[in-house]
């Protein structure tokens, strides 16, 4: 870790539900830690919310109404509106936008930081480049050439803002870069453990967003819990092979036990914000841009962009075929499918795939049948 003098001056980049909730916990965390500054700034896409501005609301209200109304922020949290002015001098940043934006907000503050500074990045999302699958923390690291690390977890942000207990997972290369933000971030109610497979922690935090509306068309098509359970336990799977296949380095099949991988799967197909609005598309009809405002006040959900990246970085590698297992909804990429199918082994002499009927569309779904067996072992 490059040597840095305290007191560590934090920027959360990013202000919606989630980045609120991290700010609240940071805010306060500051105050007590004499290794921080005690002035945390956050980054606030400017808004006008009746009549007012956003920044001015958090400034003078301490509350972000739009994104995580009826819980006070520290006074300690300043919103800033201009990017640049906010990741100024910055020794820590914390990034928690929507994963679409990541590359104009690296662009942009590139030369702005210094080069000791560190990064965390709580984006759930993956990228596409010339030769496939690229991580947000890597896009990060090599944009504004400074160490990232990844926190992923079963993190509904209303929960963590309200206190009620929960775990995280933080995934670091660097072991004490990890635990610089453990003590950070770290509260009695929010728990953190320090792993060193960072690239599985953050597919993790991606994928189980496509597994999560894949469950929440379960439930708006009344399938009941054990076909809901069926798609989680096969979604599981083939977060396990894809990343097999796609991480760089050792892949720990320990880490999907963490918080970021079967705890997050489970808190997201139940209760996150993915399964709530795949279910209401299924139920009423409008279209995901139509929930998305009606029901997240605008907010971006990652699941829908992230499976249509997915499905577009298997074909680059060949790697498609008919049959599905795990939800990938590509939208852009192909028409919106008949039927909603969950895939498992053929019934035998029916040489056909058990299905259930959708009286809404569906979407391509992707799988992995065609992978071999090691990949879904729980060995390492």
């Amino acid at each position: 870790m490059a040597l840095l003098a305290a007191p560590l001056k934090v920027c959360i980049v990013g202000s919606g539900n989630w980045g609120s909730a991290v700010a609240k916990i940071v805010g306060n965390n500051v105050k007590k830690l004499q290794k921080f500054a005690s002035t945390v700034k956050m980054w606030v896409f400017e808004e006008n919310v009746n009549g007012r501005k956003l920044t001015e609301i958090i400034n003078n209200d301490h509350e972000n109404v739009k994104y995580l109304p009826g819980y006070k922020l520290p006074d300690n949290v300043v919103a800033v509106p201009n990017l640049n002015e906010a990741v100024q001098d910055a020794d820590l940043l914390v990034f928690v936008i929507p994963h679409q934006f990541i590359h104009k907000v690296c662009d942009e503050i590139t030369g702005r930081v210094p080069k000791k500074a560190l990064g965390i990045t709580l984006i759930k999302g993956i990228d596409e480049g010339p030769e496939g699958l690229r991580l947000i923390s890597d896009i990060i690291r090599e944009k504004m050439g400074i160490d990232i690390s990844v926190l992923m977890g079963a993190n509904i942000a209303n929960e963590v803002a309200a206190e009620k207990f929960c775990e995280t997972t933080i995934g670091s290369k660097i072991l004490e870069n990890g635990l610089l933000f453990k003590e950070l971030l770290q509260t009695p109610n929010f728990r953190i453990t320090v792993v060193d497979d960072a690239d599985t922690v953050e597919l993790c935090g991606a994928l189980k967003n496509i597994v999560a509306v894949g469950a929440g068309f379960c439930d708006g098509l009344s399938c009941g819990d054990n076909t809901k359970a069926a798609v989680i336990r096969l979604g599981l799977m083939e977060m396990i092979a894809f990343a097999r296949v796609f991480c760089k380095g050792q892949v720990s099949t320990a880490t999907f036990l963490e918080s970021c991988g079967v705890a997050d799967l489970i808190t997201t197909c139940y209760g996150g914000r993915n399964r709530r609005v795949a279910e209401a598309f299924v139920k009423t009809g409008k279209s995901i841009e139509q929930l998305e405002q009606e029901m997240l006040n605008g907010q971006k959900l990652q699941g829908p962009q992230t499976s249509a990246e997915v499905y577009r970085i298997l074909k680059q590698k060949g790697m498609l075929e008919n049959e599905t297992v795990m939800g990938s909804l590509s939208s852009g990429m192909r028409p919106w499918l008949q039927y909603f199918e969950l895939l498992f082994e053929p019934l035998e002499g029916t040489g056909g795939l058990r299905s259930v009927p959708c009286q809404a569309p569906g979407f391509p779904f992707l799988h992995f049948r065609h992978l071999p067996t090691s990949l879904f072992s729980f060995s390492g």
